[in-house]
């Protein structure tokens, strides 16, 4: 499979990269790319939230009232859950464990369905080289105007200092190393820019 390289202004060259049909040519597979961006998003979910069991609320474990004789229903303790103040039944606890497994394979597969509609969607995105001479913020928004990309991930096989300063404070921009793609922020950026240097390096990753 050829992809054909973008120049400075984002026009098409005569240059092309041959890049794997079984990892950049899958058919769609919702149900892959489902469970690959579940996966992800649960194991990035930390348990920070607690509340207070029947055994945790500060209350008196003395009975209320008597067991029988009164006329009310029997109770044993006000922190009972039917009680307003009373403990959860099931309380929520940092020591949650959301985290969903997925084999290596299922997740490399999923990524390359991911990257193959982005290709056919005209999404992604290849040049030569990305690099700016300086870290003002300036370069960068220039360089990507020129490209005509508002909302862009760009990856590099390496990450050299002025591009990782000038890209910090740049909105809905985000310029990443290639073992740090994940499926999530493939879908959520409008354009992929990647360097063909990366794409060789993603190539690797994926087979």
């Amino acid at each position: 499979m050829e992809l054909q390289l973008i120049d400075k202004k984002n026009q098409k060259t005569d240059s092309s990269i041959t890049v794997s049909d079984e990892l950049f040519n899958r058919d769609y597979n919702e149900a892959l790319v489902h469970q690959v961006i579940t996966s992800y998003l649960s194991n990035a979910r930390g348990a920070t939230r607690a509340q207070k069991g029947r055994s945790d609320v500060a209350k008196s474990t003395r009975k209320p009232w008597r067991q029988k004789g009164t006329g009310r229903a029997r109770v044993g303790m006000a922190s009972s859950p039917i009680w307003r103040g009373g403990g959860k039944i099931f309380p929520s606890s940092p020591d949650e464990n959301f985290r969903k497994k997925l084999n290596k394979k299922m997740y490399r597969a999923g990524v390359s369905v991911i990257v193959s509609q982005l290709i056919r969607d005209n999404r992604l995105l290849v040049t030569d080289a990305f690099a700016v001479d300086t870290h003002k913020t300036k370069a960068l928004s220039e360089k990507l105007e020129a490209l005509g990309l508002n909302e862009v991930m760009v990856i590099t096989h390496e990450i050299d200092d002025n591009l990782y300063l000038s890209s910090r404070n740049i909105p809905r921009v985000a310029v990443v190393e290639v073992k740090n793609i994940d499926p999530v922020s493939l879908l959520r950026f409008e354009k992929i820019l990647i360097t063909t240097e990366g794409l060789k390096k993603f190539e690797e990753l994926l087979s």
